[in-house]
């Protein structure tokens, strides 16, 4: 059996993920296939938290760009968390992982509150944790959430599943010659603007010493590989 070498992560998804080729609104297929993934990992015994983001449905960045309240249109893109956090929670019970929603905006019909202690609590029980609505603020990315949520719940890596296989000294889709790295430190990160998760997620992790790992979340079986210390995408550390 695979033996993890983390014994609790926060697994940062973004909504796109959920999207699959689609790029808006939810694919079940999609859904069904990261359930998959990280049930195979939580079989191992790490300790799971999710934080997950809302771009599949709606990015309040972009609306605030066109004009709209940029208050608002947070508040709106923490809603569309909640859907998504909704989605995973379906599809990872049906894989058979006892799942709980926490939500940083109070919504007792359909997530607990967000707790600190409780979150933990539920992690050491064996359930995986949907952390919902990012940080409850505007201004604040589910990048910086899923810093905050790490570090309070003690998670000892932030896994950053994205479309790309690491991090590049430029985007690969546009430039054959692209180079990756197999591990970079947070200052490079911040320094040429590589854009692996906001600036103030970053910093976070960098000042209390998280290491980051990115990898390409649409290959099946690389959540396991992760988990399990091997050698994939890049580290940020």
């Amino acid at each position: 059996m695979n033996k993890p070498v983390y014994k609790r992560i926060l697994l940062k998804l973004s909504g796109e993920a959920l999207a699959g080729t689609q790029g808006t609104g939810i694919n079940n297929q999609v859904i069904a296939q990261i359930a998959q993934d990280v049930k195979s990992a939580f079989d191992t015994g790490v300790q799971i938290g999710v934080v997950i983001g809302g771009g599949n449905i709606f990015r309040g960045v972009a609306a605030s760009a066109q004009g709209m309240d940029r208050a608002s249109s947070d508040y709106m893109g923490m809603l569309a968390t909640c859907i998504n956090a909704l989605a995973l929670q379906d599809a990872f019970e049906k894989a058979g992982i006892p799942t709980r929603v926490q939500s940083a905006i109070e919504m007792a019909e359909i997530a607990e509150p967000y707790i600190r202690r409780r979150a933990i609590r539920h992690l050491e029980k064996g359930r995986l944790v949907i952390f919902g609505a990012g940080t409850g603020n505007p201004y604040f990315t589910t990048d910086t959430a899923a810093s905050l949520r790490a570090m309070e719940i003690n998670a000892e890596v932030i896994m950053k599943a994205t479309k790309v296989d690491g991090i590049y000294d430029k985007d690969p889709k546009k430039f054959p010659d692209a180079k990756k790295y197999n591990e970079i430190s947070y200052i490079d990160v911040l320094k040429q603007g590589l854009q692996v998760m906001d600036s103030t997620a970053i910093s976070l992790c960098m000042d209390n010493k998280l290491p980051i790992l990115t990898f390409d979340m649409g290959v099946a079986g690389n959540v396991l590989k992760a988990v399990c210390g091997e050698n994939i995408g890049t580290v940020v550390k």
